[in-house]
């Protein structure tokens, strides 16, 4: 077998792995908010709740955290490829020194400052909604020193192309923020949202902290048993770190652009925005998050070696792969947003209404599904090659154009021109990544990456096209609109889109060729 197909064999394993458990967790994640939507429904607790995680978020974005682990693979691979694996190490707990100090002291400064911030930032808050998101954001915002610490372990891990154990924190976190949500919301008259919020913190300890330090530790990573000395990968994490912090990634920042102009909707606003776009995240990161995560270290490694026409093929088949099955996904939602709304969320406190409002968003977020899946790859591309500045700047430039959009779309359509608003954005910024990885590397690789859009954009639309109609026929045999059958229908109806979408022979060729 050719190097070639024993990297794709050993990239389709990882993927595999890790689509595995980004299914197992998006399912709990799931579970979370249908949970939280039948205790708390989509008032102002939902919204109070999910505004608390916008500090946690900004202390994590200010260290890169997002892109911690995308920073360091390269550097611990170049050492793993020499076989330096002591020099690794030393690398690795240089490295996490100041990145430890540093987000402990970011969690210590920002406590006294948690209310002014977010009446800054939302508008639309009243001071009782202030006041409640302020107490939850300091019971959460501790966890940013697990999550931090545990991307290092995580990076350890995928360094040495282990992903199992990575793959399991998510799981716990969500099944801890379950735990959490349960225990306090069960048999109380009036619910809060605590409890998820001190699940969420026990979730980060456990499975980002305490599972991922296992897993580095048994492939090789031991506390370090002389002084930490000062290291050049230091110098080179920052300066591959640096441009990361710097710039305004609309990746990172288009969840929050939602939830400031939502809050300035009535009371739901954010919480239909959060349900919808959760929702559209699930196929994400089966899909995309799965097959970035796992290329990754495969690309690291060949841009290690040199061998940058390889990875340049190895880009754009996993591109190619995500384009198909990102595009049956977005059918898939737009076409089966009703009953999948209506069986994941509509009961408690979660009523009908809720369903309209929340499936609108679930249509408008899906159009942007394929661009979510090609950013993921495109950029990760660019990361494997040590070139942070294009994507920083790219990002950075879409950001500034987003604003506009979203007011715009904002005032034009309220709630559902937000969802729309995020999906032009990341095509915008998708479509700017596009040109400078082909101007970078090969253009004539776009052209498979084409002729796989065109196989499959049109079996994509028939497919949703056939799987609505099932998903209507199937409810109206039932002749019922409860959980069973909106359940049925997103089943089958998915199945249907599945098939045509995916089922052309001519496609399937298409996507095995190298």
């Amino acid at each position: 077998m050719s190097d070639g197909h024993s990297l794709y064999r050993r990239m389709g394993t990882a993927a595999a792995i890790v689509a595995g458990g980004v299914l197992a967790s998006r399912i709990l994640g799931l579970v979370r908010q249908i949970i939280f939507a039948w205790l708390l429904g989509a008032g102002a607790t939902g919204d109070e709740y999910f505004v608390a995680f916008l500090i946690p978020d900004l202390l994590n974005y200010l260290l890169a955290g997002a892109y911690m682990a995308i920073t360091l693979i390269p550097i611990l691979t170049r050492r793993f490829a020499a076989g330096d694996e002591d020099d690794a190490r030393r690398a690795f707990w240089a490295v996490t020194r100041p990145l430890a100090i540093g987000i402990t002291a970011l969690v210590l400064i920002a406590m006294p400052f948690v209310g002014s911030v977010l009446r800054a930032v939302e508008p639309g808050f009243t001071d009782a909604q202030v006041a409640n998101a302020a107490r939850l954001t300091r019971i959460v915002l501790p966890a940013q020193v697990f999550f931090i610490l545990g991307q290092l372990f995580t990076a350890w891990q995928f360094s040495r192309e282990k992903f199992l154990i990575p793959t399991l924190g998510p799981i716990v976190y969500n099944v801890g923020i379950i735990v959490g949500g349960l225990i306090g919301g069960l048999g109380r008259s009036n619910p809060s949202a605590e409890g998820f919020a001190w699940g969420a913190l026990c979730g980060a300890f456990l499975g980002i902290f305490v599972l991922q330090w296992w897993g580095a530790h048994r492939q090789g990573l031991h506390l370090p048993t002389a002084p930490i000395r000062r290291h050049p990968a230091v110098r080179r994490y920052f300066a591959l770190a640096i441009p990361l912090m710097l710039g305004q990634s609309l990746v990172v920042l288009d969840e929050q652009l939602g939830r400031t102009f939502g809050s300035l909707h009535e009371n739901g606003g954010v919480s239909w925005l959060t349900f919808g776009r959760q929702t559209m995240l699930v196929p994400v990161g089966v899909i995309a998050q799965a097959a970035g995560v796992a290329a990754y270290p495969f690309l690291a490694r060949l841009a290690a070696e040199g061998k940058h026409v390889e990875m340049a093929r190895a880009v754009g088949r996993a591109i190619r792969y995500v384009i198909a099955f990102s595009l049956a996904a977005a059918a898939g939602l737009i076409a089966l947003a009703i009953p999948i709304v209506r069986t994941l969320y509509e009961r408690g406190s979660f009523d009908a209404a809720d369903t309209i409002m929340t499936a609108g968003t679930v249509i408008l977020f899906a159009l942007g599904v394929p661009m979510w899946g090609i950013q993921q790859i495109l950029a990760r591309g660019f990361y494997a090659r040590e070139e942070m500045w294009t994507p920083v700047v790219a990002g950075t430039l879409t950001t500034a154009a987003a604003v506009p959009i979203y007011w715009a779309l904002n005032r034009a359509l309220g709630v559902d021109g937000l969802a729309l608003a995020s999906s032009v954005s990341i095509t915008l910024y998708t479509a700017v990544l596009a040109v400078a990885w082909y101007r970078r590397t090969d253009a004539a690789e776009l052209r498979p990456v084409a002729r796989t859009a065109g196989l499959t954009l049109p079996l994509a639309a028939v497919g949703g096209a056939l799987g609505w109609g099932s998903a209507r026929l199937l409810v109206e045999l039932l002749g019922a609109e409860g959980f069973i059958a909106n359940a049925a229908a997103v089943v089958f109806g998915g199945l249907v889109v599945v098939a045509v979408t995916l089922g052309l022979p001519a496609l399937r060729r298409d996507l095995r060729r190298t």
